[in-house]
């Protein structure tokens, strides 16, 4: 782990950390993708538990997500999280209206974020981090080559990418922590309060974590490296012809 923090690489000389923090950049949501996974489903489960009318919760859980797109189409943004929030709030509805209870619209979170804990912890002893697939996903050129996992040929960035999936690790571990006792409990009050809590503010807190693990690092890497693009050298790419 030692050769993950060394000397200050030359001025124009890339690391593997400056890498990974420009490409996780690009697969992370921020707050607003955070909130709009997380509001249609919210909606559906307040309405839910002071009318248990079915129409009115899945209206104002629809109603919001319909707006949320709108947000988006007019901005010409990406609709990846509020498509989230559908699959989300279906999920969360179903259980709700299958039992009748609003405490069980909770439950599809709980055992995902179980899921991700323990898959987290997996992918790291199996030298596979979830942040490491995370960035192959988002690294265009890779994808464009068919050549997925070519973060995986870097033994540095592996390393990095392992510590940085430990940070969800603990984030996975919290919510599960916190959340499973309460609906253990049927306290609906402290599912819907630690549901916000713990949805952005945590991940914007892992999110400061693992930015303040990457500005540390200093893993010089070879700019003829394949994780290199030219953009990450400040050069634009090289057209045909020239």
């Amino acid at each position: 782990m030692a050769d993950a923090v060394g000397p200050p690489p030359e001025p124009d000389q890339p690391t593997v950390e400056a890498l990974i923090r420009r490409r996780l950049g690009e697969a992370l949501g921020g707050v607003r993708g955070s909130l709009e996974t997380t509001m249609p489903m919210l909606a559906f489960v307040i309405v839910w538990a002071t009318t248990k009318d079915r129409t009115l919760s899945l209206g104002a859980a629809a109603g919001l997500t319909l707006v949320l797109a709108l947000a988006r189409i007019v901005q010409r943004q990406t609709l990846q999280f509020v498509l989230s929030s559908v699959i989300a709030t279906a999920l969360a509805a179903f259980f709700a209206l299958r039992s009748g209870q609003a405490e069980d619209a909770f439950l599809p979170g709980i055992l995902t974020s179980l899921v991700w804990l323990v898959g987290s912890i997996v992918s790291v002893l199996a030298r596979w981090p979830v942040v490491g697939l995370m960035v192959g996903a988002v690294d265009q050129q890779a994808v464009a080559e068919g050549d997925w996992f070519r973060w995986r040929r870097n033994p540095a960035a592996v390393a990095v990418c392992s510590r940085l999936t430990l940070v969800m690790v603990a984030v996975y571990a919290i919510r599960v922590g916190v959340m499973g006792p309460l609906y253990l409990a049927d306290h609906i009050a402290g599912l819907t309060i630690t549901k916000v809590l713990l949805g952005w503010p945590l991940w914007a807190a892992a999110v400061a974590v693992m930015g303040a693990m990457l500005l540390k690092g200093h893993t010089p890497i070879d700019p003829g490296d394949a994780l290199v693009h030219p953009s990450d050298l400040g050069r634009e790419p090289a057209t045909p012809g020239e």
